[in-house]
C-alpha cells in the first residue's frame, strides 16, 4: 500500500485532497505517481489563475502592444493535464464509461 503522507510541496487544500484519495482508493505505486502529478497540475493551474486575476488577462508588451498573459497558457495546459491524469486514474465509482478505459480502482469498503 502507498504512503498516506501527501507531498509537502503541494498546497494545503491539495494535500488534503491527495490524502483523501489515497485513503479511499486502493492505489498501487504508479497510481500514486499519477495522483501526485494531477495534484501538481491542479496547484499550477490555481497559481496561474491567481496571477491572471492579479495582472489581468492581457498585458502590454515592450512594443506597447496588448497580448494575452503568459499564465493563460499555463492555466490551460495545467487544466488539460489535470483532467487527463484524473481520467487515467479512473476514480469514478460508477465504473468505466467504455471498454477501452483502464480498469476501475477498487474502493476500500468497511465491513
Amino acid at each position: 500500500m502507498a504512503s498516506k503522507q501527501a507531498p509537502s510541496h503541494l498546497k494545503p487544500s491539495t494535500r488534503r485532497w491527495w490524502a483523501s484519495v489515497v485513503r479511499e482508493y486502493a492505489l498501487e505505486g504508479h497510481h500514486v505517481r499519477l495522483l501526485t502529478l494531477a495534484a501538481e497540475a491542479w496547484d499550477r493551474c490555481q497559481e496561474a489563475r491567481e496571477r491572471i486575476e492579479q495582472d489581468g488577462a492581457y498585458v502590454v508588451d515592450r512594443f506597447g502592444q496588448l497580448k494575452p498573459h503568459a499564465a493563460i497558457d499555463v492555466e490551460r495546459d495545467s487544466r488539460i493535464a489535470f483532467a487527463r491524469l484524473l481520467r487515467e486514474l479512473d476514480l469514478d465509482v460508477d465504473g468505466p464509461a467504455a471498454e477501452s478505459r483502464p480498469a476501475q480502482l477498487r474502493r476500500y469498503h468497511s465491513a
